[in-house]
């Protein structure tokens, strides 16, 4: 039998810990594969430390330095340290060719070109996010998510969210963004659920890691996500019920 994987992921106060859109792509990756795993929380500033002892490659540069983030993994059995939820997946396909693939043979150009779409639709909703993602981390992280956003917006967090009838407008287009990912999802239809057919692969737990971060950082109850829920005839809330079977924390 494996030995379990470590998976490197941010904790928060909200039930589960588990909350951020990229850490949930990797743990439903490692869910859907049904791998051995073991979590290891990470607070904000404890990232780079962690990740210089371990071995993980920046996964970014600004300027001239390098930029340390999860979602990482420690597979002891190939002894391979990785981060970048995308390369996780692409190295678990390879290193354990007998699970469901998350990226099957051909599929790698659109999934990656789906992705990229997907991220720049979604936007207009990032700057609605940053204060209830904040307010949900411990207060170490807090402290470090408030300091590198600020010097990145040049304003204090509570501002970065638009308010009053720019708020409206805003919101706006984050549903005509849905509208038009409802739009692409609805010409393949005919071929299954999912976005390349009968079984899930990577782009669609992408899709589905950016729901369940909304409704975790702004809670099942909040208007936010009784509107994204609502939309396109439920089909974000059936999509995160369809791949609750894939949250489970190990």
């Amino acid at each position: 039998m494996a030995d379990s994987i470590t998976f490197y992921d941010i904790p928060s106060t909200i039930p589960g810990k588990c909350w951020s859109v990229n850490l949930w792509k990797t743990r439903y990756s490692l869910n859907f594969k049904g791998l051995p795993y073991k979590t290891e929380w990470v607070e904000y500033p404890d990232i780079a430390p962690m990740s210089k002892k371990m071995g993980f490659r920046p996964t970014a540069m600004h300027g001239d330095n390098p930029y340390y983030s999860l979602p990482a993994i420690y597979d002891p059995n190939n002894t391979t340290s990785l981060s970048d939820s995308a390369l996780i997946a692409e190295y678990l396909d390879k290193a354990y060719p007998n699970t469901p693939k998350l990226f099957p043979p051909g599929s790698h150009a659109l999934q990656y070109a789906f992705i990229d779409a997907l991220d720049m639709k979604l936007e207009p909703i990032r700057a609605f996010a940053y204060h209830a993602s904040y307010a949900i981390l411990n207060p170490s992280s807090q402290e470090y998510f408030r300091r590198t956003r600020e010097a990145s917006f040049g304003k204090p967090l509570e501002d970065i969210a638009p308010k009053g009838e720019r708020a409206v407008e805003e919101w706006a287009k984050v549903k005509a963004a849905f509208d038009v990912i409802d739009g692409w999802l609805e010409k393949g239809k005919e071929n299954g659920s999912y976005i390349l057919g009968q079984e899930p692969v990577f782009v669609d737990f992408v899709l589905a890691a950016y729901l369940l971060y909304f409704k975790k950082i702004w809670g099942a109850d909040s208007q936010k996500w009784k509107d994204i829920s609502t939309w396109n005839n439920e089909r974000w809330e059936r999509l995160v019920k369809d791949f609750e079977k894939y949250e489970s924390v190990q």
